[in-house]
């Protein structure tokens, strides 16, 4: 989607599985982003995270993030950014969750280098730390390159992306992950509000989702309706998705003893972000 008049578009990195987004912000060249977001249940590339898809303890997620421009081209539009990134989620704590912060379980952590060598097409190499407030999961740190396209042409009405990620530490092996999302304006104009068709297709390479797991696949296909708006001298985006998420029997029998064992899991997301 092109950006709003007076405003220009910044990259967002997803801490979960360092996919490629876009945001609408400020002409300055410091951006600050904030989001929060509301849950059936909480699935790390189509695998258990600590909730299972239901409604028993509503996970919700707050981001914090930073987007820095680096450089720009002979236009004076943007082309590389330095990005952060911080997801934090809480939701009603288990009898297994004793550590306090108890509701405190999940912390996501990333820094990225963010491009555009080229029209339509985004790069970008991001590092994240992901913890566990509360100790309910371990410690990992990924390391990922990530791309995205949203050029003219049949292609990027696709909106296609991928990324590859390594784990320095943590489990081994190499997760791939590639992806579409067309999308069609409901009206016209730049801030007009979108319905899209996320469909996203995963492989856990070599143990990727712990010892002995050995190749792991998943995919994810849904609607999503997004409404850009602005509010108080910033750039706002509701965003609500609902996603069928299929595992393979692997996906299934691995977490712990509360996990989702479903083949297919039903994952329904609002989420309200904040650009300036």
């Amino acid at each position: 989607m092109p950006a709003a008049a007076g405003a220009q578009t910044i990259p967002t990195v997803d801490t979960e599985d360092a996919s490629l987004g876009s945001l609408d912000a400020g002409r300055g060249r410091l951006h600050s982003v904030v989001g929060v977001d509301l849950r059936n249940g909480d699935f790390a590339r189509g695998g258990y995270d600590d909730d299972a898809a239901n409604l028993d303890r509503l996970p919700v997620h707050v981001q914090f993030g930073l987007a820095w421009d680096l450089h720009r081209d002979t236009e004076g539009t943007a082309d590389w950014w330095l990005v952060g990134s911080s997801s934090n989620g809480f939701h009603a704590a288990s009898r297994d969750e004793r550590t306090r912060p108890r509701a405190w379980y999940e912390s996501n952590n990333l820094v990225a280098l963010v491009g555009k060598p080229m029209r339509g097409l985004t790069v970008g190499a991001a590092y994240t730390i992901k913890t566990s407030p509360n100790g309910v999961a371990g410690t990992s740190h990924e390391a990922s390159l990530t791309a995205a396209f949203d050029g003219d042409g049949a292609i990027g009405a696709l909106h296609p992306g991928a990324a590859v990620t390594v784990r320095p530490k943590g489990d081994n092996g190499v997760f791939t992950q590639v992806s579409i999302e067309p999308e069609v304006a409901l009206r016209s104009g730049d801030a007009a509000p979108t319905l899209s068709l996320p469909v996203i297709a995963g492989v856990g390479w070599g143990g990727f989702y712990g010892a002995g797991t050995g190749d792991v696949a998943y995919g994810s296909a849904g609607v999503a309706y997004s409404h850009p708006f602005r509010l108080g001298g910033g750039h706002w985006r509701l965003r609500a998705e609902a996603l069928a998420v299929v595992r393979d029997p692997t996906l299934r029998r691995i977490g712990s003893l509360d996990a989702e064992t479903a083949r297919v899991v039903p994952l329904a997301t609002i989420a309200l972000t904040f650009a300036y």
